[in-house]
């Protein structure tokens, strides 16, 4: 096998034994500290800003902090069988192999677009995959400087600038203004879509922390019921939908011998869309249903 061939491996259905057992006391401990305080800072966070609104001083986050600590503390320290610390040695000793090949070799591995596959190849034949991205679409370039204070500070102030008009209420504002803590920049990614002639790669962007997401998942929860609820008719959701809708086309007898079906792909969807004008046409599918709010926020602050 050449390393820019393909690699599919479908796991083992075994849950892994747990490699951290085999680490040092103090790299243990550190691996806890840090489960620890994400696990806790995000069912405390959930608890105080949504039902049922518990105090941040209230007792019961320390009793529960307690609690998970030494719970973590007894998953982590708990001794290995003989078997399975031999096991999860092979295993660590098989990733650090693994890893040491890539360094090696100069190779990528990447999780393949629709499918539970990997694709390794050299970086320099990924990298040209990415390159040709590029050129065909000119739909990204690198940025010299890191924008994140810039957009950060843009979008508090656009929120705080909406609050201070009321276009929007102080649950909706504390829905969508960003933790500076919690926010990072989206960056760019490809994935090989080996289900394509000469495997091309797919750009995803990981915005998951971005500075704008809070504000995206607010209108999406708003807004996407409204689409749902008005398109129901017109809208086929997955294959069986299709075939229930055909049911209905030929029950009304509209489903003849010269009857056409079509499919279609459009090239880099995503990166094609102008965004301008994708806005302009949610406002007048909007403006056509009656709306001139949503949820009280009016469409132009939308």
């Amino acid at each position: 096998m050449t390393y820019d061939s393909i690699f599919s491996y479908i796991g083992p259905s075994y849950i892994r034994v747990n490699q951290s057992a085999i680490r040092s006391q103090k790299q243990q401990e550190i691996e806890i500290q840090h489960e620890h305080d994400d696990i806790h800072g995000k069912v405390k966070k959930q608890l105080v800003e949504y039902p049922p609104y518990i105090p941040t001083g209230n007792v019961i986050f320390q009793i529960y902090s307690n609690e998970l600590l030494v719970y973590l503390q007894q998953a982590y320290f708990t001794p290995l069988s003989f078997k399975d610390h031999i096991q999860a040695r092979q295993q660590a000793n098989i990733s650090a192999s693994i890893r040491k090949k890539i360094q090696q070799h100069h190779l990528t591995i990447r999780v393949t677009d629709k499918s539970n596959n990997f694709y390794i190849g050299l970086t320099s034949e990924f990298k040209k995959k990415e390159q040709a991205y590029f050129n065909e679409t000119n739909a990204y370039i690198q940025l010299n400087t890191n924008p994140f204070d810039e957009v950060l500070n843009k979008v508090i102030q656009l929120l705080n600038q909406l609050r201070s008009k009321r276009f929007i209420l102080k649950w909706q504002y504390d829905q969508m203004i960003p933790d500076p803590k919690q926010t990072q920049l989206p960056h760019l990614y490809f994935n090989p879509k080996t289900h394509k002639n000469d495997i091309p790669v797919r750009p995803i962007i990981s915005s998951l922390h971005s500075a704008t997401t809070k504000i995206s998942k607010f209108f999406d929860s708003i807004i996407r019921p409204i689409f749902d609820a008005k398109c129901r008719q017109t809208t086929i959701i997955d294959g069986i939908s299709l075939i229930q809708d055909l049911q209905k086309y030929q029950q009304l007898h509209r489903l003849k011998l010269t009857t056409l079906f079509c499919t279609f792909d459009i090239s880099n969807l995503y990166t094609v869309l102008p965004q301008n004008e994708s806005l302009n046409i949610l406002m007048e599918f909007l403006h056509v249903h009656g709306y001139r709010k949503v949820k009280g926020v009016p469409l132009d602050a939308i």
